[in-house]
C-alpha cells in the first residue's frame, strides 16, 4: 500500500499502471539481438527479495527492502526499482539491474525514463551493457505509444537516458560493492 502522499511504504508491491501496461506487451528476444527480459506478474515479495539479495551479495546481514524486483533476464539477473529517494513515490525511483554474474548498473532515473528506454528497444540488461555492446536504437511502436501516454514529452534515445541515469547515480556500483560480503 502507499501512504496518502503517494510515497513508497515497505509493503507496496503493486505495479504502477505505466509499468504494468508496458510489461504486458511481449518482449522480442530476436535470437539475441532484441530484449532479453522476462517480466514478473507482480513485484517479488519482500521475503524473497531479501533472500535473493543476501545470496547475491554473500552478506547475510543485508535486507532487500531497498529494491522492488519486477523482472529478470534469461540468466537470472534482476531488474528493480532502487528505493533511494526518501519520501518519493515508486515511479520517481531509479531502475537498476543486478546481473547473475555480479554486474550492476543504473538503467533509468525513474519510471518515465525507463518507459522510453524500453520504447527505444533496449531492456534492463542491455542498458547496462549499452556502451560496451554499441547497441543501436530499435524503436518499438507499441511501447513508444505507451511511453507517450504515461510520460509525454520525455522521449529521448535510450543511450542518452542511460547516460543521464549513470551520471545522477554514479555511486550505485560502490554502494552495492560495499554491501557484498
Amino acid at each position: 500500500m502507499t501512504t496518502t502522499d503517494d510515497t513508497v511504504t515497505s509493503d507496496d508491491r503493486r505495479f504502477p499502471d505505466a509499468l504494468a501496461a508496458t510489461l504486458a506487451l511481449p518482449f522480442d528476444y530476436a535470437d539475441g539481438d532484441g530484449i532479453d527480459f522476462e517480466p514478473f506478474d507482480s513485484f517479488v515479495s519482500a521475503e524473497e527479495t531479501t533472500d535473493w539479495f543476501r545470496s547475491w551479495t554473500g552478506n547475510k546481514e543485508v535486507g532487500g527492502d531497498a529494491f522492488r524486483v519486477f523482472g529478470m533476464d534469461g540468466t537470472g539477473g534482476y531488474a528493480a526499482f532502487w528505493l533511494v529517494r526518501p519520501g518519493r513515490e515508486l515511479a520517481a525511483q531509479p531502475v537498476v539491474f543486478l546481473g547473475s554474474e555480479g554486474e550492476t548498473g543504473v538503467v533509468a532515473r525513474d519510471l518515465a525514463d525507463f518507459l522510453w528506454v524500453l520504447a527505444d528497444g533496449v531492456g534492463p540488461q542491455e542498458a547496462i551493457d549499452l556502451y560496451e555492446l554499441g547497441l543501436t536504437s530499435r524503436p518499438d511502436a507499441e511501447r513508444s505509444a505507451l511511453a507517450e501516454r504515461f510520460a509525454p514529452g520525455r522521449g529521448r534515445p535510450a543511450e542518452e537516458l542511460v547516460r543521464l541515469a549513470r551520471e545522477e547515480f554514479a555511486g550505485f556500483d560502490d554502494v552495492i560493492t560495499a554491501l557484498c560480503g
